[in-house]
């Protein structure tokens, strides 16, 4: 796509983006301060934004996306009071946008919210997690005051099935005023995505780029030689796969046994790269690096899909005496790091393995994956986005949206564990993993390399990497704690319709939507009709029902008064005479303005009969969504958290009002515990650990602590109180034809117990069996559950909260590098 830089445009070029700028002073003013020239699509989209709209984005990893964002907040920042919220996926995208947003707007302007952590809560721009947005929107909370702009970030990740309905709920119930900037991937449906953008948020642009911003050369290396994966001859149609890698397919075809090559079980964890079918010899780490080094192609970053496999490949290529720094480097390294770690106390260094992360920074390798420590993880990403660090081996995490590019993309595998099973990447998860390669403004070209294994066949490779497949499908669903927040602000009705407005009901039929937008759009003309025809001297519509009868009857015999008997004529003449009384009687057929009444009545009734239809339209169809908020509201009046009036609506019992506060995937179960008082004998231990089991969701080879081992006293019964109760639900939701709450997860509680009574680090790790990151992560949704445990009414036990809160909050799970 050329640049939107005048000086690198042709006369003609520069008129046409005077014309697409025309009107647009902001944008004009925007890009004069900015150091590259504006994309097409960039330009198209703040235009848009400037315009009134609100705007979808959906784009290459790297395209320059956050410029939309940016002009956003350029916009909020030009008004006296104006607002606008950042919202991000994950805890690690808040924190850098939080320092970015800060070095240029400075701290007074800036704030964060990430649920375990608040700065400057009543800032002008707010950087914060979605869920935080959402739990404000419900809370009808005051800093959405003056709010302007919301920038979702990543909104594809909507999709996500444990967290995406989020995204969801603040699409849907933000105010009407509000312009949403969502920013996405390169989606297969954006444009589906956007309609419904549309249809429950107003004004829309819908802008789609595929075009990425730095060329994508693609590779395959066999052994020590890099392959272009498509045909670069000239004289093939484009995305041909590369005849050679067709022969070397056919060459390592094994005569017999395994035919995915004979990979060396004994080597899995250790990064064994040897083959031993005898058909093709892969190269080891060090020898890849080696060679991409002196192609001039790092950076680069290594997917392996495995965070032991990342840690041992770290150890792989030190082992292999690989060193990809300078001395000077060496140094800015270590003061770098010595900074940013020097909060850590020294006797938890040695359990984090600092030393050896520390040697292999050093020379320029590092991982990067979710069982990393939170700190060390921004270290390293600092050190890659500073050129420091050269080689990072990563998981999939890294594709979302953290600002690490690389020159070069390896692709150790194809294939990744997903929980249950083996299975290939999809197209989708390729073009987001190699979205990271070229940085723009420094790299002429990206390059991706799949290293090759033998049984890989090459015309799938080419497939997967031509394809843009990725669909944006919603995973919404109603919640207990949403829908007692709804009921409340908006009433069962109003909230069935808003849940009809959902994406998942979008796309299980598309027209619903548009139905109960009409709907409800007639409803308001229906009120207004009513009340212009009504009169001061009766019931105007009980008229109206008279008159129209005779009309009927009238036409209705017109119609067919030769094949009617004379019996039947006599009684409709009958009814019509009858009716004609009733009608001169009425008290408001004197009225003086009788006629002009009888036209909105007559309005009134032809809209009635059209919203009918709608209603039976919109009733007729799959309704999926709502039908499953009925479920759920059902079992929230059998177990009295709401109650039916005697008009039909439902309101919140004082424990909905409880259940209303409680977030999470187990809000119910929290919600009944509290009710039944299974925790009011915890002490502050007992109370982390057992918030550590709601919370908890265990990796698929990790295992329950058994009984036994855990903590004695009044955590066992409360334990057994509590499993009963979950027990007791898992029945209910059964009987209501709802997916049941799965079991609890103890296997960290023990460890979470001692944590909490003062164990230090390394005996806490070895006996969770865990690595740091995860601890911290699991440590902080723990938090979280504390925090609002401590907000409950009860106050020996929300005392008892955050005592358990505070005794946790420590060490490296205190440490935060934005606070």
């Amino acid at each position: 796509m050329p640049s939107a830089d005048p000086s690198t445009l042709s006369p003609a070029e520069r008129y046409a983006l005077s014309r697409a700028r025309g009107g647009k002073p902001m944008l004009d003013s925007f890009a004069a301060g900015l150091t590259f020239g504006l994309d097409t699509f960039q330009i198209e989209a703040c235009g848009a934004l400037e315009g009134g709209d609100s705007v979808l984005v959906a784009a290459p990893t790297g395209a320059g996306k956050t410029v939309v964002a940016e002009f956003a907040l350029y916009l909020a920042m030009q008004q006296k009071r104006t607002k606008v919220f950042y919202t991000a996926p994950i805890k690690a995208l808040s924190n850098q946008k939080f320092q970015e947003f800060t070095a240029q707007y400075g701290a007074e302007n800036v704030g964060l919210l990430t649920g375990d952590t608040n700065i400057n809560a009543s800032a002008r721009i707010v950087v914060m997690t979605t869920e935080v947005l959402r739990n404000m929107i419900y809370a009808d909370s005051d800093l959405l005051t003056d709010l302007s702009y919301v920038v979702m970030d990543e909104v594809h990740y909507l999709a996500d099935r444990f967290r995406g309905a989020v995204w969801e709920e603040v699409i849907i119930h933000l105010q009407p005023d509000v312009r949403l900037v969502s920013l996405s991937a390169t989606v297969s449906n954006a444009e589906e995505f956007g309609d419904w953008l549309q249809a429950v948020r107003g004004r829309t642009s819908v802008i789609v780029s595929e075009e990425r911003p730095v060329p994508l050369d693609q590779h395959v290396l066999v052994r020590s030689k890099l392959i272009d994966l498509f045909d670069s001859s000239g004289k093939a149609a484009t995305n041909r796969v590369n005849p050679e890698l067709l022969r070397i397919a056919r060459n390592a075809m094994p005569q017999g046994g395994n035919r995915r090559g004979g990979r060396d079980r004994r080597s899995g964890g250790n990064g064994g790269y040897r083959n031993h079918s005898g058909a093709q010899e892969r190269a080891d780490r060090p020898e890849v690096i080696d060679m991409l080094d002196r192609q001039n192609l790092l950076p680069a970053i290594f997917f392996v899909f495995s965070r032991v496999g990342c840690d041992q490949a770290v150890k792989q290529v030190l082992r292999g005496g690989i060193r990809l720094t300078t001395a000077d480097e060496r140094d800015e390294i270590r003061d770098i790091v010595e900074e940013r770690c020097r909060t850590i106390l020294d006797e938890d260094l040695a359990v984090l393995g600092y030393w050896e992360w520390l040697e292999g920074l050093q020379r320029g390798v590092a991982a990067h994956h979710a069982g990393l420590l939170p700190a060390f993880k921004e270290v390293v990403e600092e050190l890659f986005q500073r050129k420091l660090v050269k080689v990072v081996f990563a998981t999939e995490t890294l594709a979302l949206g953290i600002n690490m590019p690389a020159r070069t993309v390896v692709l150790e595998k194809l294939e990744k564990f997903n929980g249950e099973a083996r299975v290939p990447i999809t197209p989708g998860e390729y073009t987001q993993l190699t979205g990271r390669a070229g940085r723009r403004g420094i790299d002429v070209e990206g390059h991706s390399v799949i290293q090759w294994r033998d049984g890989l066949d090459p015309q799938a490779m080419a497939s997967l990497a031509s394809r843009r497949s990725y669909p944006l499908n919603s995973s919404f669903r109603p919640t207990f704690n949403m829908a007692v927040n709804l009921i409340e602000q908006f009433g069962r009705v109003r909230t069935r319709e808003s849940l009809e407005s959902s994406f998942a009901q979008f796309q299980a039929d598309r027209a619903v939507v548009d139905l109960a937008r009409r709907l409800r759009s007639q409803e308001e003309s229906l009120a207004g009709y009513a009340k212009s025809m009504t009169c001061d001297r009766g019931d105007f519509a009980e008229y109206a029902a008279l008159r129209r009868e005779i009309t009927d009857l009238e036409r209705s015999g017109a119609g067919r008064a030769d094949s009617q008997s004379r019996a039947d004529r006599d009684s409709r003449a009958k009814k019509i005479n009858d009716l004609r009384r009733r009608l001169k009687v009425h008290p408001v057929h004197s009225c003086p303005e009788r006629e002009q009444h009888a036209r909105w009545a007559e309005r009134w009734w032809r809209l009635k009969k059209e919203s009918d239809r709608l209603a039976e339209q919109i009733n007729t169809r799959t309704g999926a969504i709502s039908k499953v908020f009925d479920r759920v509201t059902d079992v929230l009046v059998e177990l009295a958290y709401l109650r039916v009036t005697e008009d039909g609506e439902m309101m919140l019992t004082a424990t909905g009002r409880t259940l209303k506060r409680i977030y999470g995937e187990r809000d119910l179960l929290v919600a009944e515990c509290l009710r039944r008082g299974a925790w009011k004998d915890l002490d502050a231990a007992g109370m982390a650990a057992m918030a550590c089991s709601l919370v908890y969701e265990p990796r698929r080879e990790e295992n329950d602590v058994a009984d036994c081992f855990l903590p004695r006293g009044t955590f066992r019964s409360a334990l057994e109180s509590t499993r009963q109760i979950l027990f007791d639900l898992q029945e209910i939701e059964t009987r209501h034809r709802l997916a049941e709450s799965p079991q609890l997860s103890t296997g960290l509680s023990l460890a979470m117990h001692q944590w909490a009574r003062g164990a230090r680090l390394d005996d806490v790790l070895a006996d969770a069996d865990m690595q740091a990151g995860d601890f911290v992560r699991w440590t902080k949704q723990t938090i979280d559950l504390l925090d609002q445990l401590q907000g409950q009414p009860d106050a020996r036990l929300a005392r008892t909260a955050r005592d358990a809160l505070d005794l946790i909050r420590r060490g490296i799970v205190a440490y935060s590098s934005v606070a």
